[in-house]
């Protein structure tokens, strides 16, 4: 157990700790924060394999007070080391994908090309890959009974933690926040591309029992379809939906008890930081006009937990990297919020 005595709370955070500048090691913390440093399939700027770093660097600057939770901290919070060998992966691959991508964006056709169908071979089996690695990583902390956040990356990261979710939850439903539905199916012919993961999940994991969207703004005909004919089981709450009614006199707090009211019991939630207005994520990969600040999906996020609903387990991903770290200024104080709001929903 960390001694936690001479600790100052108030003091200048210590960079020789761990993330937050926080004194514990991955045995002594409750929460334990997976970098996932992948980019493979982005479809616009790429960045974000690299935005834990900066995130962890950035965290030393917040202030551990948190009048939600002012003593979540002390559970303890811990970022594990970032993969080497997964993030030169990702490098390798993202270049065989740039490629391709621009490849197939002048109108190609890769079954002319041996390289091209060579490449997508490659990305696929390395997407492959990561999904093994996460669900190996994430089902041994949940099996040490830890709470589990990853950081990404890009939104294709979170697959393999929904299956390991799956081997402790019998049924759960994701809470996603995003300006994409990323439902498409194997967007560009990648099998487990950034804009299929949901519809990756929802296939595959039958413990996912619904899957509510907010913020939404960009999305395709065959998503629209998709939704439109999933019995109910995916609900989306688009963002022009939203701001209409909110331009029309609704308040934000009873649109948050309807999108409550359709969530189980068990949420994980799915934070695409694109989900909110772009001027809070600048550097993201596909920024979208619209969205949220960050206050009204907090606030979102404690309604559930005053609802009774439990959440267990979250992902922040496509975090932008820019010149003045900004993006990862406004990520890493929603990461320390996000995390202390796990814990209070944790409690016994």
């Amino acid at each position: 157990m960390v001694d936690l005595s001479k600790f100052d709370v108030n003091a200048v955070a210590n960079r020789n700790n761990n993330i937050f500048g926080l004194p514990f090691s991955e045995e002594d913390a409750q929460v334990i924060l997976l970098p996932v440093p992948w980019e493979v399939t982005v479809s616009c700027s790429a960045g974000t394999a690299r935005a834990a770093e900066h995130i962890f660097r950035t965290s030393t600057q917040i202030d551990l007070f948190d009048s939600n939770m002012p003593q979540g901290w002390k559970k303890g919070f811990f970022m594990r080391d970032i993969d080497k060998k997964i993030l030169m992966k990702s490098d390798y691959l993202r270049k065989e994908a740039e490629l391709y991508i621009d490849f197939i964006a002048h109108g190609q056709d890769i079954n002319n090309n041996k390289f091209m169908l060579k490449s997508l071979k490659e990305i696929n089996e390395g997407s492959i890959m990561l999904n093994n690695w996460i669900y190996e990583q994430t089902k041994d902390l949940l099996t040490r009974d830890k709470l589990v956040g990853l950081l990404g990356g890009d939104h294709s990261v979170s697959l393999g933690y929904f299956k390991a979710l799956s081997e402790k939850y019998e049924s759960f439903g994701i809470l996603q926040v995003d300006a994409h539905c990323d439902l498409r199916k194997a967007y560009e012919k990648f099998n487990y591309s950034h804009a299929s993961i949901m519809y990756n999940a929802l296939t595959e994991i039958k413990a996912i029992e619904k899957l509510v969207q907010v913020g939404v703004r960009d999305y395709c005909e065959e998503e629209w379809n998709y939704i439109c004919n999933s019995n109910f089981k995916v609900i989306t709450y688009f963002d022009q939906q939203v701001k209409e009614r909110m331009f029309g006199g609704e308040h934000w707090m009873h649109i948050v008890d309807e999108i409550v009211e359709q969530l189980p019991q068990h949420i994980y939630f799915s934070f695409d930081i694109d989900g909110l207005d772009p001027k809070l994520c600048p550097n993201t990969g596909t920024p979208v006009p619209g969205g949220f600040q960050s206050d009204e999906i907090l606030y979102l996020l404690k309604k559930i937990i005053a609802s009774g609903k439990k959440l267990i387990g979250f992902d922040l991903v496509e975090v932008g990297v820019g010149e003045n770290n900004y993006d990862a200024v406004v990520a890493s104080r929603l990461l320390w919020r996000i995390c202390n709001l796990l814990v209070k929903s944790n409690c016994a």
